[in-house]
Formats: C-alpha cells, structure tokens, sequence
C-alpha cells in the first residue's frame, strides 16, 4: 500500500474517532434535563438519542462538502480541494486533516474528562485552523470572511460562542416563568407527567436535529480527503459509504452516553423538576430551529447549557451553581485555541516526520492521549447507575476541580 493511501486510511479512522466522541460528548444536550426529571430512565434516554441521531445522521447531507470551508481555506465554493494542495498527490491536505482532527478528539475527551460540555464543533474548527496555521501560515485561515458578509471565524465560531448562551438563558427564563404560571393551577400528579412527556417530545426534536448537523462535519472531512487522495471524484455527493459509516458512528457514540457530561448538566448546574426541564428543552429546539432557518451557526452545546441556566434563573427560589457554570465558560472559551494548539502541534510533529511515518506518529499520541484520559476516568466512574445523584462536590484539598462531577 502507497504512503499516501495509509495516509487516507489513517484519516478517515480517526474522522470516525472524532465522530464517535462527537457523539457521546453531545448526548447531554438532548437528553440531560430528561434523565435529571426522570422524564426517561438513563438507558432509554440514550438509546432514544442514538436511534433519532442514526436517523438525523442519513437525512441530509446538504452542506457536508463544505463545512470545513466556513473557516479555512483548503477548498473551492464548490467544495473541491484547492489545486495547490493537490501538488504532492494530496498528502499535506491529508496531514492538515489528520491534525486538526487529533486536536478536536484530545479536546472532547479532556472535557468529558473534567464532566465540562463544550462545543466539538468547536473543537473541531479549532484543531483545523491549528493545523491550517501550521501548514499553511496565517493566509490559510478565513478571519472575518470576505465581503459585507460577516463569515470565517468570528461569524461561524466567535459571534454565535457568546450570543447562543445568552439568547437561550433569556428565551429559557422567560419560558420557565411563564410554565411556573400556569403549572401553579394544575394538580402536581398531572403537571408533573405533562410536562415530562412535553420534555421527551423537544429532547427527540434535539436529538434528530443533532444527527442531522454534527454528522455532516465528519462526512465533509473524509469526502474532502477521499477527493484529495484521488479516490472519488465529485463534490456534489457524499459516497453511501461515508454516510452509513458516519451515521452508525455518532450512534454508537450517543448510545455509550457520555454520563460525566450529562451528570454536570442535568445536576450540577440546577436541580431541574419537569416543568423546568421541559421549558429548558422547549428553548433549546426553538433556538437552534431558528437558527438554522436563518443561516445562522449555533453550537448546541452552548445553547442547551444556557437553556438549563434559564430555567433555573425563572424558576422561584431556585439554586444555580454559578461556580460550575463558570467552569463551563472557561472551557468555552479555551475550546478553540487550545484545539489549535494541539492540532497545530500535530502537524508539526507528522510534516517533520513524512507524511507515512509522521502521520503514524501523530495516530499513536492520539491512541496514548486517549487511553489515559479513559483509564483515569475510571478512578471515579459515572455511568447510568449514578448519573442522577445528588450533586456532591469533591473536597478542595483532593480535586481542584470542585464540583465538576468527574
């Protein structure tokens, strides 16, 4: 086999890894406020989450040819590689790629590793433009777009990072007070299984609207790097390959749960009863559904963590642990540059080595950075059977990261 085919192979697996963490490390956005009200037991929730995402995943792929494009520049309009990066059959175009996707995949596992949720789309642009960077210098790079039209970094990533939290708090808060209103009039036997059943409809509605998003990332980076390498040769299809591969990938993804993210969420932030959970759930689809009406980029991490702040700030007499969503921010905003930093580390350890040989190296870093994070993470498991605990914050002189739920 050619080094530039190992290469394509090394690729599209650790496309599948990232898609396989993209998966779990979301499950909470839908499912969350669900398994926190008892709306759903643990176990149904995510086998509910990873069906609708298998479903979402094989629904469109519309834009899966050129969302790596929103923020570097290594394609044409038209979703085809640029010609430059073709000169060396496509290996420094494939290097890019399996660097930027090292650098999202160490991201998503240390914050699921710390119970922080945190955007992998983010993630994801962060480890490319790292990489681009290290590739191909400053100019590689979309900034602010081209034109009156506000694109690139800040209009795909910065822009929509610190106004989604805040639109769905205010959309959620609203939500929640007016919920609590009309609640107060009913018995607590039927306003507890109303609003649960409420919550199950907006968390499917997330769940299939997730598939239908995140899956397209993972489907444009491996036809991007099947059209670099020669293997397939039109930009206005995904192969049914790459689909049914990347489909079943974020599906077993979401069905292993990713418990220490949704522990923080669905507990540590506020302690959700159904009405709030189904106003936090409800605000959550209605903002991303807007947002993909009008063209806008929302992650939907950020959007059902501000959802879930919203319902415990309209809530009367609520507690919201401010400290714990401080944690979330800081991750927030360290998503993207230290995705880039690890992406752009990446490319400068595999370019140094050879494509074939350095990208093998950058593989094995990976598999190490992956294996500790998980072995540690088994020091103190969350799985289905604890996820719902009381929130108990581990002692200072032990954790500095108190109150993270790990």
């Amino acid at each position: 086999m050619s080094p530039e085919l190992i290469l394509l192979a090394l690729v599209v697996v650790t496309a599948l890894a990232f898609d396989f963490t993209n998966g779990f490390h979301d499950t909470a956005n839908a499912m969350a406020a669900s398994i926190a009200t008892k709306a759903l037991t643990p176990k149904t929730a995510v086998v509910l989450c990873a069906t609708l995402n298998l479903v979402g995943a094989l629904l469109s792929v519309e834009v899966a040819l050129t969302v790596t494009n929103a923020v570097i520049n290594l394609q044409n309009a038209d979703g085809s590689p640029r010609p430059e990066l073709l000169a060396d059959g496509g290996t420094r175009l494939l290097l890019i790629l399996l660097a930027g996707l090292a650098g999202a995949i160490i991201w998503n596992l240390a914050t699921w590793l710390w119970g922080l949720p945190s955007s992998s789309s983010h993630a994801l642009f962060g480890g490319l433009i790292g990489s681009t960077l290290a590739g191909l210098g400053w100019g590689g790079v979309k900034w602010i777009g081209e034109g009156s039209k506000v694109d690139g970094v800040v209009g795909k990533v910065i822009l929509p990072a610190l106004m989604s939290p805040a639109i769905a708090m205010i959309v959620a808060l609203v939500g929640t007070s007016l919920v609590f209103k009309v609640a107060a009039r009913l018995s607590e036997r039927y306003r507890t299984r109303g609003f649960r059943w409420g919550q199950v409809g907006a968390a499917s509605l997330m769940s299939l609207s997730h598939g239908t998003n995140d899956a397209q990332k993972t489907m444009g980076v491996i036809t991007l790097a099947l059209i670099a390498s020669g293997q397939w040769d039109t930009t206005h299809e995904v192969p049914l390959w790459v689909k049914l591969a990347c489909a079943i990938t974020i599906a077993l993804g979401t069905y292993l749960g990713g418990w220490r993210i949704i522990r923080t969420m669905g507990k540590g932030l506020v302690e959700i009863e159904p009405p709030q959970g189904m106003s936090a759930d409800m605000a959550s689809a209605s903002v991303i559904l807007a947002s993909s009406q009008l063209g806008f980029a929302l992650s939907t991490t950020h959007v059902a963590t501000g959802s879930i702040l919203g319902s415990g700030v309209g809530r009367p007499g609520a507690q919201v642990r401010w400290g714990v969503a401080g944690r979330m921010a800081s991750a927030w905003l360290t998503t993207l540059p230290s995705a880039a930093a690890v992406g752009a580390l990446m490319f400068v350890i595999g370019n140094s080595l050879g494509a074939g040989l350095g990208a093998s190296v950058v593989v094995l870093l990976l598999c190490g950075a992956g294996l500790y994070m998980y072995l540690h993470s088994r020091k103190e498991p969350i799985g289905h059977h604890n996820v719902n605990d009381d929130w108990a914050p581990a002692p200072k002189k032990n954790d500095n990261r108190e109150g993270v739920g790990v």
